[in-house]
């Protein structure tokens, strides 16, 4: 039977956070793969490529695997009754719920999180755990059906390690040695614990001001769970 795979598309997504694993799991055998939002209009990313949805929320089937990527305009979606009540529903019933980067924090806002081992880029982490998750800092980590991916370019290896459960390693590799995925980066800067102190320094000043209306944002979500 064909899998189902749905990725959230939003206004303002960080688009490799969504077409890196997207690449990964559209080159997996008998899947189907669903960009989904509420209508079918284009979106902008936040880095101004146009993507298209290619299914609603009313429309979207059943889905297999359900995933929340993130970018400037998860914010919005912490808060939209909408989105929120689509995410909970396909919950449900779906075999995987996960997400990549700041996706975390919706699925956090949907209650999903709650009691859960789960990550999130490194310069939003400290608001996981208002939203009734227990912060684990890694590329990806998994807690029963949920799977969260770290920062960004780690879509690729949460989608190679859900590819692994939903096939088998064997088909995981073949996907990795296809894509020829095989990171070597010409700096060690990638992460908090390698960068050089004053890039970190630099990178935090930047996401200053997106984390404090974030953690306002994640404040009020809080306060309609029940944690």
């Amino acid at each position: 039977m064909t899998l189902q795979i749905g990725f959230l598309l939003f206004p303002q997504v960080q688009q490799l956070d969504l077409t890196g694993p997207y690449d990964v799991l559209a080159s997996l055998p008998d899947v189907k793969v669903h960009l989904i939002w509420k209508d079918l209009m284009p979106v902008t990313a936040s880095t101004g490529l146009m993507l298209k949805p290619t299914t609603t929320f009313d429309d979207c089937p059943a889905l297999d695997v359900i995933c929340v990527p993130g970018g400037s305009g998860v914010g919005p979606l912490m808060e939209d009754d909408q989105t929120l009540a689509f995410l909970r529903e396909q919950a449900a019933t779906a075999r995987y719920v996960t997400s990549v980067c700041t996706g975390a924090l919706v699925l956090g806002a949907a209650g999903l999180l709650k009691g859960k081992r789960a990550t999130t880029h490194w310069a939003y982490h400290e608001l996981l755990a208002p939203l009734g998750a227990v912060p684990v800092k890694g590329r990806v980590v998994r807690d029963g059906n949920l799977l969260t991916g770290g920062g960004i370019t780690a879509g690729i290896d949460f989608a190679l390690t859900l590819a692994a459960e939903l096939f088998d390693q064997d088909t995981a590799e073949l996907v990795q040695l296809q894509l020829e995925y095989a990171p070597a980066p010409p700096f060690q800067a990638g992460s908090p614990e390698t960068a050089p102190s004053r890039v970190l320094e630099e990178a935090r000043q930047r996401a200053a001001g997106s984390l404090k209306l974030r953690a306002q944002i994640t404040e009020r979500a809080a306060a309609k769970l029940e944690l």
